[in-house]
């Protein structure tokens, strides 16, 4: 689960602590009052915190709010699939339950979550929100036992957040029973996804049988070698 907003802080929080304390609360404000200054301090009241001290925390401003949140919903992800308990699933089972956790999350700050992807969707702050979509889709699939290192691990997440990213479109407009259409949806795009490895993995592995008609050129030419 996301933080508890009624855990106190330490008598003398850090800024991440204060940052950490709010991002939750602030979500909870800005479906009304946007990521902006009425959200923090509402929020700041709830916690007793400065309001001064809270813009501290968020130089940014909701901008800064807004990562703050994603972060926390990282957090909250973690919590309730630790690796060791994913590692009881298959891949595929693995990057699902990622994901539909983080809409559980989401689910009850729907209207905070249209607004702060508006604000990321302003130019200045595109090359932050890709940022942020990198970080989800790669905090994802590191929980889920990715070790690549090569072009797979920027393919896996680039792919990983374009299904996030579709995903949350067909969520925030979702009215189904328990979002059986987002889903649905993730189910499908999920099965696409898994469709395209397995084809991948076929296909380097015929590359690696295929005779290379180059090296037995070479051996005609240079039978010594």
């Amino acid at each position: 689960m996301a933080q508890n907003p009624s855990a106190p802080l330490p008598a003398d929080p850090t800024l991440d602590e204060i940052r950490a304390a709010l991002a939750p609360l602030i979500a909870a404000s800005a479906a009304f009052d946007g990521f902006g200054d009425a959200a923090l301090a509402d929020a700041a009241a709830r916690l007793g915190i400065d309001p001064d001290v809270a813009r501290l925390a968020f130089p940014g401003g909701g901008r800064d709010m807004v990562d703050a949140w994603f972060a926390d919903i990282d957090a909250a992800m973690e919590a309730r699939w630790p690796a060791e308990k994913l590692a009881t699933l298959k891949i595929r089972e693995r990057i699902t339950t990622l994901v539909e956790t983080r809409i559980d999350l989401l689910a009850p700050n729907r209207e905070s979550l249209r607004r702060a992807l508006a604000l990321l969707a302003l130019p200045t702050n595109a090359p932050h929100a890709a940022k942020l979509g990198w970080r989800a889709a790669d905090h994802m699939w590191r929980l889920a036992g990715d070790t690549a290192t090569d072009y797979n691990h920027y393919s896996k997440r680039a792919i990983l957040g374009a299904v996030y990213g579709s995903t949350m479109a067909v969520f925030l407009n979702d009215e189904s029973e328990d979002l059986a259409d987002t889903r649905a949806f993730l189910a499908r795009r999920i099965d696409q996804v898994m469709r395209f490895e397995s084809w991948k993995h076929r296909r380097a592995a015929r590359s690696v049988e295929r005779p290379s008609l180059a090296r037995f050129v070479g051996r005609l030419r240079y039978p010594g070698r």
